[in-house]
C-alpha cells in the first residue's frame, strides 16, 4: 500500500507530518492493505493562517484494486485531529465497500 502526500502551503512542518500520517494510517488500514494499491492525503489549512474552529482538513481516497476509489473528509482544529477523523471514516466506508463485496460472494 502506497501512500501519497498532498499539503496545500499554509500547511507546517510537511515532512514531520508526513512520517506521522504514514505511521498512523499504515497501522489502522494494516487489515485493508491486501486489498488498497495506493491511499492518497490530502491536507489543507481552509482559512490560511486565520484561526477559527475546524479549519484544518483532510481528504483521504483510497485506491482499491479492481474498484472504484473511496474518498473520505475529516476535519478538526488540528492536522491530526482532521487525520484521526478521516481515518475512522475511511475504515467504516471500507468496512462497508468490501463488506457488501464479500457477501455477494
Amino acid at each position: 500500500m502506497d501512500i501519497q502526500f498532498n499539503t496545500d502551503s499554509s500547511v507546517e512542518g510537511k515532512q514531520a507530518l508526513e512520517v506521522y500520517m504514514s505511521e498512523t494510517i499504515s497501522e489502522a488500514l494494516a487489515r485493508f492493505s491486501d486489498k488498497i494499491t495506493r491511499i492518497e492525503v490530502h491536507v489543507s489549512n481552509e482559512n490560511g493562517e486565520k484561526k477559527s474552529p475546524n479549519d484544518k482538513k483532510c481528504v483521504l481516497e483510497a485506491r482499491l484494486k479492481g474498484l472504484d476509489p473511496i474518498a473520505v473528509t475529516g476535519s478538526g482544529d488540528t492536522i491530526k485531529l482532521a487525520v484521526t477523523s478521516a481515518i475512522t471514516k475511511i475504515k467504516a466506508a471500507l468496512d462497508t465497500t468490501l463488506g457488501r463485496l464479500s457477501n455477494k460472494r
